[in-house]
């Protein structure tokens, strides 16, 4: 759960904003939303609105695929101007059939 909070309290610096701020996105106060961050064991409904706050999604990633979705996060930041075209046109075909190649079937 640590990786999960930490991933938290970074998106949210990313974005520049204090947790204050998450009272105006998310609808919780300050107090609860430093608690969240420091120890929270938050249900999964509250995940998914402090992920919408912080402009985030949550994924469930199979463990066979999470090498593969770790590189390509880290191809998506490390260029300088976004993904290039193969990811990109990687991004649009999994926004069209997001479970493709999940199951290890031919892509």
């Amino acid at each position: 759960m640590n990786s999960l909070l930490e991933q938290i309290k970074t998106r949210r610096k990313a974005l520049a904003l204090k947790q204050h701020d998450m009272m105006l996105r998310v609808g919780m106060s300050r107090q609860q939303y430093q608690r969240l961050e420091s120890k929270g064991n938050p249900r999964l409904d509250t995940l998914e609105l402090v992920a919408k706050g912080l402009k985030s999604e949550l994924l469930l990633i199979p463990q066979e695929k999470l090498s593969a979705v770790l590189a390509v996060l880290a191809e998506d930041s490390t260029t300088p101007g976004g993904p290039d075209q193969s990811t990109r046109i990687k991004s649009e075909s999994l926004a069209d059939d997001p479970w493709q190649g999940l199951l290890g079937e031919n892509e």
